[in-house]
């Protein structure tokens, strides 16, 4: 039986990891769950997983909802939960799925204590990839991808050799407004973002594919996640997201990963790895699918995908910014202080004023990171 730990048990992902749980209870334990602010939520998994640990969002939410978790379980809150959570339980298997750079420290800490991370927080390696791989390295930790795109990669090299690759196509349904112009883009609303055509997401993640900014951090977690440079790691937009990515080597062979866009499958995946465990997602009928499309990504109509990649040829720094500024603007889009189009000029003027420093260390980082979010809140 695995034992797992949740960070980020609340959001889309969380959740749809606690499903695989359900569906099979005798395979999995879960020792311990980390949440944000949704305490309903977050009380019902507690009493219904009953983890050893758990944690909340700040002190004055824990003082809420103790009084209506079971006993035995130890409640923890903030960043120090956090860890707490991802290090401190007997889990094997951290599912890392909180959103945006808080995920890293929790991550850190849980590479650290050995355990194998199943990686759905793409900005832990968009941040800080070399701090976050070298140590994996170094500990012997396995890094499994949740996301779709890199679950598709990691199954389509599975035997193969890696000198063999000549690239790897990450899919990208276009987001909420893959249909319109840059003209049109100009009205378009906090509700019309959040309508994503395929998948079921988080309103961050959802909002990040409308701009294309989710599939370039997946551009730099590819990176990092196989070991490939840039000018082998290529977008194709795809709408209807069944081919979820594939891998082309050197002798001209394709191979692919589809499956119905449903992130319980790559989830599991990532727990059971390398077995491979029933499902109750609905299966694939191409015939039903009937036609796929596809076409070659305009970086003009999409220029945070491009901005993405040239942060990321850089390198350093340069990549911690792009994920700040971007988080940043986000924030503001949803608290409607800014129109969609805003997001990327801020993204890009932030960008404009930093100096990137090559292998940075944590603490540079992490003060990159917190200048580009006041700047981006300040444009």
């Amino acid at each position: 039986m695995r034992k797992i730990a949740v960070i980020g048990s609340t959001g889309s992902i969380g959740t749809q990891t606690l499903d695989v749980v359900r569906q099979h209870p005798d395979q999995f334990v879960v020792e311990g769950l980390a949440a944000g602010s949704n305490i309903d939520l977050f009380v019902q998994q507690v009493n219904a997983f009953r983890p050893k640990k758990a944690s909340i969002g700040n002190k004055q939410l824990a003082e809420q909802v103790a009084p209506l978790l079971p006993p035995g379980v130890e409640l923890y809150y903030g960043e120090e939960g956090l860890i707490e959570v991802a290090a401190g339980t007997e889990a094997d298997f951290v599912l890392s799925a909180i959103v945006g750079s808080r995920g890293l420290p929790p991550t850190l800490a849980a590479i650290a204590e050995g355990k194998t991370i199943g990686l759905a927080n793409k900005e832990t390696l968009v941040t800080a990839g070399h701090i976050v791989t070298e140590l994996a390295k170094q500990k012997g930790v396995a890094l499994l991808p949740v996301d779709s795109e890199h679950s598709a990669i990691f199954q389509c090299l599975n035997g193969e050799s890696r000198d063999d690759v000549e690239q790897i196509t990450l899919t990208a349904s276009g987001g909420s407004f893959r249909h319109l112009s840059r003209e049109q883009l100009g009205n378009v609303t906090l509700e019309d973002a959040l309508k994503h055509p395929n998948w079921s997401m988080g309103a961050k993640l959802t909002i990040d594919s409308a701009t294309m900014v989710n599939k370039g951090l997946e551009v730099i977690e590819a990176h990092w996640l196989f070991g490939l440079p840039y000018d082998k790691i290529n977008v194709l937009l795809h709408p209807e997201s069944i081919i979820h990515s594939f891998v082309e080597y050197r002798d001209g062979s394709v191979i692919a990963q589809l499956g119905t866009p449903d992130m319980r499958i790559p989830i599991q995946y990532a727990m059971t790895y390398p077995a491979r465990f029933s499902s109750a997602s609905k299966r694939l009928s191409l015939a039903e699918v009937g036609k796929l499309h596809f076409q070659e990504m305009d970086y003009e109509r999409f220029p945070c995908l491009r901005l993405a990649y040239e942060c990321g040829k850089i390198g350093g720094t340069a990549t911690t910014v792009f994920n700040a500024a971007n988080e940043a603007a986000v924030a503001r889009f949803m608290k409607r202080e800014i129109s969609f189009l805003r997001i990327e000029t801020i993204i890009e003027t932030v960008l404009s004023r930093h100096i990137p420093q090559k292998q940075a260390d944590l603490e540079t980082i992490q003060a990159a990171d917190r200048w580009a979010r006041e700047m981006a809140a300040s444009l």
